[in-house]
């Protein structure tokens, strides 16, 4: 079975280094330069993770996560896990806010790239703790 991830993101290096890491010749990777062409994308033909920059255009991933998880919380769409990468520590709070299922602090490791995706297909969560505040680390 062929994995299928969609890439969001309006700049070229983030697709470019989230591809290098995890593109091993057995996945679909569909790439978005507008986070608006997500639920379309969902609706029509679902992947299995979304990883998005957290900044892309008018629509970044917080509000993909959101408007991802508001659809299917009404059964329009089928539940799509959403991988965020973030740029600071207030975006972390706001990727736990939004239900998305993981996230990671740039700049970016391939490694816990790999790992994170992995769990999401897998259907767990990857919270990068690099910029958890310490009351959030102590209650998981």
């Amino acid at each position: 079975m062929v994995t299928k991830l969609v890439i969001v993101s309006d700049a070229s290096s983030v697709i470019a280094e989230v591809r290098a890491a995890i593109d091993d010749g057995e996945i679909e990777i569909v790439e978005l330069r507008s986070g608006a062409l997500v639920r379309p994308l969902v609706e029509a033909d679902p992947p299995d993770v979304v990883i998005t920059d957290c900044q892309v255009q008018s629509m970044g991933g917080i509000a993909i996560a959101m408007d991802l998880k508001l659809e299917q919380s009404g059964g329009r769409i089928p539940h799509v896990p959403v991988l965020i990468l973030c740029d600071r520590r207030a975006d972390v709070f706001l990727a736990r806010r939004a239900g998305a299922e993981g996230y990671l602090v740039k700049p970016l490791d391939p490694i816990r790239l790999r790992r994170a995706v992995t769990a999401l297909v897998d259907g767990s969560t990857f919270y990068d703790e690099s910029y958890t505040p310490l009351s959030i680390a102590a209650a998981d």
